[in-house]
Protein backbone atom coordinates (compact mmCIF):
# COMPACT_ATOMS: atom_id res chain seq x y z
CA UNK A 1 0.00 0.00 0.00
CA UNK A 2 1.08 3.39 -0.93
CA UNK A 3 0.83 6.06 1.95
CA UNK A 4 -0.84 9.49 1.91
CA UNK A 5 2.63 10.83 2.36
CA UNK A 6 3.94 9.01 -0.39
CA UNK A 7 0.95 10.15 -2.37
CA UNK A 8 1.15 13.52 -0.84
CA UNK A 9 4.96 13.64 -2.03
CA UNK A 10 4.26 12.51 -6.02
CA UNK A 11 1.81 14.98 -6.26
CA UNK A 12 4.03 17.65 -5.22
CA UNK A 13 6.66 16.10 -8.01
CA UNK A 14 3.94 15.67 -10.29
CA UNK A 15 3.20 19.56 -10.23
CA UNK A 16 6.96 20.21 -9.54
CA UNK A 17 7.55 18.33 -13.02
CA UNK A 18 4.70 19.84 -15.03
CA UNK A 19 5.76 23.51 -14.03
CA UNK A 20 9.41 22.44 -14.70
CA UNK A 21 8.73 21.26 -18.14
CA UNK A 22 6.86 24.68 -18.54
CA UNK A 23 9.64 26.65 -17.77
CA UNK A 24 11.70 25.55 -19.75
CA UNK A 25 9.67 26.53 -22.63
CA UNK A 26 10.69 30.33 -21.48
CA UNK A 27 13.57 32.30 -22.20
CA UNK A 28 14.51 33.83 -18.47
CA UNK A 29 13.52 36.88 -19.82
CA UNK A 30 10.01 35.58 -19.75
CA UNK A 31 9.94 35.30 -23.24
CA UNK A 32 8.55 32.07 -25.83
CA UNK A 33 12.02 30.71 -27.32
CA UNK A 34 12.14 31.08 -31.30
CA UNK A 35 10.41 28.60 -33.12
CA UNK A 36 13.47 28.51 -35.33
CA UNK A 37 15.66 28.08 -32.33
CA UNK A 38 13.87 24.97 -31.15
CA UNK A 39 14.20 23.62 -34.70
CA UNK A 40 17.53 24.52 -35.14
CA UNK A 41 18.24 22.19 -31.76
CA UNK A 42 16.09 19.42 -33.02
CA UNK A 43 18.34 18.79 -36.66
CA UNK A 44 21.45 19.46 -35.04
CA UNK A 45 19.94 16.31 -32.52
CA UNK A 46 19.13 14.61 -35.59
CA UNK A 47 22.27 14.85 -37.40
CA UNK A 48 24.32 13.92 -34.49
CA UNK A 49 22.36 10.39 -34.25
CA UNK A 50 22.65 10.03 -38.41
CA UNK A 51 26.47 10.34 -38.12
CA UNK A 52 26.75 8.22 -35.00
CA UNK A 53 24.33 5.88 -37.12
CA UNK A 54 26.34 5.70 -39.97
CA UNK A 55 29.97 5.68 -39.12
CA UNK A 56 29.18 2.85 -36.47
CA UNK A 57 27.50 0.99 -39.10
CA UNK A 58 30.07 1.63 -42.24
CA UNK A 59 33.22 0.38 -39.69
CA UNK A 60 31.42 -3.24 -39.26
CA UNK A 61 30.02 -3.10 -42.71
CA UNK A 62 31.65 -6.54 -43.60
CA UNK A 63 30.55 -8.00 -40.59
CA UNK A 64 26.92 -6.79 -40.94
CA UNK A 65 26.88 -8.90 -44.29
CA UNK A 66 27.98 -12.17 -42.98
CA UNK A 67 25.64 -11.90 -40.17
CA UNK A 68 23.25 -11.83 -42.61
CA UNK A 69 24.37 -14.62 -45.00
CA UNK A 70 25.03 -17.47 -41.86
CA UNK A 71 20.97 -16.19 -40.69
CA UNK A 72 19.74 -16.83 -43.93
CA UNK A 73 21.91 -19.95 -45.85
CA UNK A 74 20.86 -23.57 -46.45
CA UNK A 75 21.89 -25.50 -43.49
CA UNK A 76 22.11 -28.95 -46.60
CA UNK A 77 25.17 -26.91 -48.39
CA UNK A 78 26.96 -24.36 -45.94
CA UNK A 79 29.45 -22.41 -47.75
CA UNK A 80 30.03 -20.02 -44.70
CA UNK A 81 31.48 -21.44 -41.44
CA UNK A 82 32.63 -19.44 -39.04
CA UNK A 83 33.57 -15.47 -38.77
CA UNK A 84 36.93 -15.71 -40.42
CA UNK A 85 36.25 -18.61 -43.03
CA UNK A 86 33.17 -16.36 -43.65
CA UNK A 87 35.13 -13.22 -44.73
CA UNK A 88 37.87 -15.06 -46.68
CA UNK A 89 34.75 -16.95 -48.90
CA UNK A 90 33.54 -13.40 -49.46
CA UNK A 91 36.89 -11.85 -50.29
CA UNK A 92 37.94 -14.18 -52.76
CA UNK A 93 34.90 -14.45 -54.20
CA UNK A 94 33.37 -10.86 -54.78
CA UNK A 95 36.04 -8.77 -53.36
CA UNK A 96 36.74 -5.63 -52.07
CA UNK A 97 33.02 -4.72 -53.40
CA UNK A 98 31.64 -7.72 -51.82
CA UNK A 99 32.69 -6.83 -48.38
CA UNK A 100 30.64 -4.08 -48.28
CA UNK A 101 28.19 -4.89 -50.38
CA UNK A 102 24.12 -3.43 -49.09
CA UNK A 103 26.24 -1.30 -47.02
CA UNK A 104 24.68 2.04 -48.67
CA UNK A 105 21.41 0.91 -48.51
CA UNK A 106 22.35 -0.18 -45.17
CA UNK A 107 23.66 3.15 -43.85
CA UNK A 108 20.42 4.70 -46.00
CA UNK A 109 18.46 2.66 -43.20
CA UNK A 110 20.41 2.84 -40.37
CA UNK A 111 21.17 7.09 -40.67
CA UNK A 112 17.80 7.85 -40.22
CA UNK A 113 16.90 4.94 -37.82
CA UNK A 114 19.55 5.95 -35.99
CA UNK A 115 18.82 10.07 -35.73
CA UNK A 116 14.96 9.11 -34.52
CA UNK A 117 16.30 6.50 -31.98
CA UNK A 118 18.51 8.87 -30.38
CA UNK A 119 16.26 12.17 -30.37
CA UNK A 120 13.51 9.59 -29.52
CA UNK A 121 15.35 8.81 -26.43
CA UNK A 122 16.45 12.31 -25.39
CA UNK A 123 12.34 13.35 -25.76
CA UNK A 124 11.23 9.82 -23.86
CA UNK A 125 13.66 10.66 -21.11
CA UNK A 126 12.99 13.74 -20.40
CA UNK A 127 9.22 13.62 -20.30
CA UNK A 128 8.88 10.00 -19.10
CA UNK A 129 8.67 11.00 -15.05
CA UNK A 130 6.07 13.69 -15.95
CA UNK A 131 3.83 10.78 -17.76
CA UNK A 132 4.41 8.34 -15.04
CA UNK A 133 3.76 10.33 -12.19
CA UNK A 134 0.65 11.48 -13.79
CA UNK A 135 -0.78 7.92 -13.09
CA UNK A 136 -3.29 7.83 -10.42
CA UNK A 137 -2.56 4.62 -9.37
CA UNK A 138 1.21 5.63 -8.18
CA UNK A 139 2.45 2.09 -8.89
CA UNK A 140 5.50 3.47 -10.66
CA UNK A 141 6.43 5.28 -7.85
CA UNK A 142 9.84 5.14 -6.42
CA UNK A 143 11.02 3.85 -10.13
CA UNK A 144 11.06 6.81 -11.51
CA UNK A 145 14.23 8.70 -10.30
CA UNK A 146 17.15 7.24 -7.94
CA UNK A 147 16.04 9.95 -5.50
CA UNK A 148 12.26 10.59 -5.31
CA UNK A 149 12.04 14.93 -5.00
CA UNK A 150 15.16 15.59 -6.39
CA UNK A 151 14.49 16.64 -9.88
CA UNK A 152 18.08 16.88 -11.24
CA UNK A 153 18.81 12.56 -10.18
CA UNK A 154 19.23 10.04 -12.94
CA UNK A 155 16.28 8.08 -13.91
CA UNK A 156 16.56 4.84 -12.63
CA UNK A 157 17.62 1.76 -14.83
CA UNK A 158 13.95 0.78 -15.23
CA UNK A 159 13.21 4.06 -16.71
CA UNK A 160 16.26 4.34 -18.70
CA UNK A 161 14.95 0.69 -20.31
CA UNK A 162 11.22 1.64 -20.94
CA UNK A 163 12.61 5.36 -22.59
CA UNK A 164 15.16 3.43 -24.92
CA UNK A 165 12.30 0.61 -25.90
CA UNK A 166 9.99 3.67 -26.78
CA UNK A 167 13.13 5.12 -29.36
CA UNK A 168 13.50 1.51 -30.89
CA UNK A 169 10.14 0.63 -31.70
CA UNK A 170 9.49 4.10 -33.14
CA UNK A 171 12.47 4.41 -34.71
CA UNK A 172 12.67 0.66 -36.26
CA UNK A 173 9.16 1.47 -37.30
CA UNK A 174 9.56 4.19 -39.44
CA UNK A 175 12.61 2.47 -40.86
CA UNK A 176 11.37 -1.20 -41.42
CA UNK A 177 10.71 -0.90 -45.46
CA UNK A 178 14.44 0.25 -45.78
CA UNK A 179 15.39 -3.15 -43.60
CA UNK A 180 13.87 -5.39 -45.39
CA UNK A 181 15.26 -4.82 -49.01
CA UNK A 182 18.54 -3.99 -47.38
CA UNK A 183 18.52 -7.71 -46.40
CA UNK A 184 17.65 -8.96 -49.90
CA UNK A 185 20.22 -6.58 -51.80
CA UNK A 186 22.98 -8.30 -48.80
CA UNK A 187 22.07 -11.71 -50.00
CA UNK A 188 21.35 -11.29 -53.61
CA UNK A 189 23.91 -12.59 -56.22
CA UNK A 190 24.11 -12.60 -59.81
CA UNK A 191 22.22 -16.26 -59.28
CA UNK A 192 19.46 -15.11 -57.71
CA UNK A 193 15.99 -15.04 -58.70
CA UNK A 194 16.12 -11.04 -58.98
CA UNK A 195 18.23 -8.50 -59.64
CA UNK A 196 17.63 -5.26 -57.54
CA UNK A 197 19.58 -2.13 -58.91
CA UNK A 198 18.91 -0.30 -55.95
CA UNK A 199 16.98 0.63 -52.96
CA UNK A 200 14.23 2.70 -54.68
CA UNK A 201 13.99 -0.47 -57.01
CA UNK A 202 13.91 -3.07 -54.51
CA UNK A 203 10.75 -1.05 -52.84
CA UNK A 204 9.04 -0.58 -55.63
CA UNK A 205 9.24 -3.81 -56.54
CA UNK A 206 8.20 -5.81 -53.69
CA UNK A 207 5.65 -3.50 -53.56
CA UNK A 208 4.12 -4.44 -57.03
CA UNK A 209 4.83 -7.93 -57.07
CA UNK A 210 4.67 -8.73 -53.36
CA UNK A 211 1.93 -5.89 -51.88
CA UNK A 212 2.72 -3.44 -49.06
CA UNK A 213 2.27 -5.86 -46.32
CA UNK A 214 5.32 -7.27 -47.77
CA UNK A 215 7.62 -4.26 -46.54
CA UNK A 216 6.42 -5.24 -43.39
CA UNK A 217 7.16 -8.66 -43.23
CA UNK A 218 8.64 -10.10 -39.37
CA UNK A 219 8.06 -6.59 -38.39
CA UNK A 220 6.77 -8.13 -35.04
CA UNK A 221 9.56 -10.15 -33.77
CA UNK A 222 11.03 -6.76 -34.70
CA UNK A 223 8.92 -5.12 -32.40
CA UNK A 224 9.81 -8.03 -29.63
CA UNK A 225 13.05 -7.78 -30.21
CA UNK A 226 13.59 -4.06 -29.97
CA UNK A 227 12.71 -3.56 -26.78
CA UNK A 228 15.27 -5.77 -24.96
CA UNK A 229 17.92 -4.72 -27.36
CA UNK A 230 16.99 -1.11 -27.43
CA UNK A 231 16.20 -0.70 -23.96
CA UNK A 232 19.13 -2.72 -22.80
CA UNK A 233 21.75 -0.30 -24.93
CA UNK A 234 20.52 2.71 -23.16
CA UNK A 235 20.20 1.38 -20.02
CA UNK A 236 23.45 -0.56 -19.67
CA UNK A 237 25.51 2.41 -20.97
CA UNK A 238 23.95 5.39 -19.40
CA UNK A 239 24.13 3.32 -15.56
CA UNK A 240 27.48 1.89 -16.30
CA UNK A 241 28.64 4.97 -17.00
CA UNK A 242 27.06 6.72 -14.10
CA UNK A 243 28.28 3.88 -11.74
CA UNK A 244 32.02 4.62 -13.44
CA UNK A 245 31.84 8.27 -12.58
CA UNK A 246 30.10 8.09 -8.84
CA UNK A 247 32.32 4.60 -7.24
CA UNK A 248 35.87 6.23 -9.74
CA UNK A 249 37.18 2.62 -9.56
CA UNK A 250 40.62 2.68 -11.34
CA UNK A 251 40.64 6.12 -11.49
CA UNK A 252 38.05 5.87 -15.26
CA UNK A 253 36.59 9.20 -13.96
CA UNK A 254 38.28 12.22 -13.64
CA UNK A 255 36.13 15.35 -12.26
CA UNK A 256 32.80 13.40 -13.61
CA UNK A 257 34.13 12.74 -17.39
CA UNK A 258 34.83 9.25 -18.78
CA UNK A 259 37.45 9.12 -21.57
CA UNK A 260 36.93 8.26 -25.28
CA UNK A 261 38.00 4.58 -24.19
CA UNK A 262 36.01 4.31 -21.08
CA UNK A 263 33.21 4.98 -22.73
CA UNK A 264 33.52 2.78 -26.22
CA UNK A 265 33.67 0.16 -23.07
CA UNK A 266 30.17 1.04 -21.37
CA UNK A 267 28.74 1.25 -25.16
CA UNK A 268 30.76 -2.32 -25.92
CA UNK A 269 29.16 -3.56 -22.60
CA UNK A 270 25.89 -2.45 -24.10
CA UNK A 271 25.54 -4.04 -26.85
CA UNK A 272 26.88 -7.48 -26.20
CA UNK A 273 24.17 -7.51 -23.36
CA UNK A 274 21.37 -6.12 -25.56
CA UNK A 275 22.12 -8.10 -29.06
CA UNK A 276 22.81 -11.46 -26.85
CA UNK A 277 18.90 -11.48 -25.85
CA UNK A 278 17.32 -10.17 -28.65
CA UNK A 279 19.17 -12.04 -31.02
CA UNK A 280 16.87 -15.40 -31.83
CA UNK A 281 14.35 -12.70 -32.93
CA UNK A 282 16.56 -11.16 -35.15
CA UNK A 283 16.84 -14.20 -36.82
CA UNK A 284 13.71 -15.24 -37.31
CA UNK A 285 12.48 -11.76 -38.43
CA UNK A 286 14.95 -11.82 -41.52
CA UNK A 287 13.87 -15.55 -42.27
CA UNK A 288 10.24 -13.87 -42.44
CA UNK A 289 11.65 -11.38 -44.58
CA UNK A 290 13.08 -13.56 -47.01
CA UNK A 291 9.47 -15.23 -47.21
CA UNK A 292 8.20 -14.50 -51.23
CA UNK A 293 11.19 -14.10 -52.86
CA UNK A 294 10.88 -17.28 -54.85
CA UNK A 295 13.88 -19.57 -54.50
CA UNK A 296 15.52 -16.89 -51.58
CA UNK A 297 17.46 -19.94 -49.98
CA UNK A 298 19.40 -20.68 -53.45
CA UNK A 299 20.34 -16.68 -53.63
CA UNK A 300 22.64 -17.76 -50.69
CA UNK A 301 23.47 -21.28 -51.39
CA UNK A 302 22.82 -22.14 -55.08
CA UNK A 303 20.88 -25.38 -54.02
CA UNK A 304 17.52 -24.62 -55.33
CA UNK A 305 16.50 -28.24 -54.57
CA UNK A 306 16.67 -27.42 -51.13
CA UNK A 307 13.51 -28.49 -49.15
CA UNK A 308 14.16 -25.79 -46.08
CA UNK A 309 10.75 -24.31 -45.22
CA UNK A 310 10.66 -20.64 -46.65
CA UNK A 311 6.46 -20.54 -45.94
CA UNK A 312 5.89 -18.91 -42.16
CA UNK A 313 2.45 -18.68 -40.86
CA UNK A 314 3.20 -15.64 -38.66
CA UNK A 315 6.55 -15.23 -36.18
CA UNK A 316 5.59 -18.39 -34.07
CA UNK A 317 5.33 -21.02 -36.73
CA UNK A 318 8.69 -19.36 -37.99
CA UNK A 319 10.27 -20.72 -34.55
CA UNK A 320 8.76 -23.57 -34.87
CA UNK A 321 9.96 -24.61 -38.26
CA UNK A 322 13.02 -23.42 -37.37
CA UNK A 323 14.03 -25.21 -34.38
CA UNK A 324 12.52 -28.36 -35.85
CA UNK A 325 14.26 -28.72 -39.00
CA UNK A 326 17.93 -27.21 -37.88
CA UNK A 327 17.42 -27.04 -34.05
CA UNK A 328 17.26 -24.61 -31.42
CA UNK A 329 21.33 -23.70 -32.63
CA UNK A 330 20.34 -21.87 -35.61
CA UNK A 331 18.52 -19.33 -33.76
CA UNK A 332 21.75 -18.37 -33.38
CA UNK A 333 23.53 -18.44 -36.56
CA UNK A 334 25.78 -15.84 -36.80
CA UNK A 335 25.81 -14.64 -33.47
CA UNK A 336 29.92 -14.32 -33.43
CA UNK A 337 30.42 -12.08 -36.12
CA UNK A 338 27.10 -10.21 -34.80
CA UNK A 339 29.34 -10.09 -31.38
CA UNK A 340 32.41 -9.00 -32.99
CA UNK A 341 30.25 -6.58 -35.25
CA UNK A 342 27.83 -5.25 -32.22
CA UNK A 343 30.92 -4.39 -29.90
CA UNK A 344 32.43 -1.51 -32.05
CA UNK A 345 29.10 -0.81 -33.71
CA UNK A 346 27.23 0.17 -30.25
CA UNK A 347 30.41 1.77 -29.04
CA UNK A 348 30.77 4.06 -31.65
CA UNK A 349 27.59 5.32 -32.14
CA UNK A 350 27.29 5.87 -28.60
CA UNK A 351 30.69 7.47 -28.42
CA UNK A 352 30.09 9.19 -31.75
CA UNK A 353 26.68 11.26 -31.13
CA UNK A 354 28.51 12.88 -28.23
CA UNK A 355 31.02 14.02 -29.67
CA UNK A 356 29.28 15.34 -32.98
CA UNK A 357 26.51 16.82 -29.87
CA UNK A 358 28.68 18.11 -28.36
CA UNK A 359 30.72 19.99 -31.41
CA UNK A 360 27.32 20.99 -33.02
CA UNK A 361 26.48 22.68 -29.41
CA UNK A 362 23.46 20.50 -28.16
CA UNK A 363 22.94 20.40 -25.11
CA UNK A 364 23.19 17.05 -23.48
CA UNK A 365 21.42 14.40 -22.69
CA UNK A 366 22.63 11.00 -22.35
CA UNK A 367 23.93 10.23 -18.99
CA UNK A 368 25.01 13.85 -19.50
CA UNK A 369 28.74 12.20 -18.66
Amino acid sequence: MVSEDAVGKSSESAVSTIVNFADEAKLTNGGVKAPSHALLSICKSLVAGGVAGGVSRTAVAPLERLKILLQVQNPHSIKYNGTIQGLNYIWKTEGLKGMFKGNGTNCARIVPNSAVKFFSYEQASKYASALFFLFPSLVFYGFIRQQPGNEEAQLTPLLRLGAGACAGIIAMSATYPMDMVRGRLTVQTEKSPHQYRGILHALSTVFREEGPRALYKGWLPSVIGVIPYVGLNFAVYESLKDWLIKSKPFGLAEDSELSVATRLACGAAAGTVGQTVAYPLDVIRRRMQMVGWKDAASVVTGDRKSKIPLEYTGMIDAFRKTVRHEGFGALYKGLVPNSVKVVPSIAIAFVTYEIVKDILGVEMRISDG
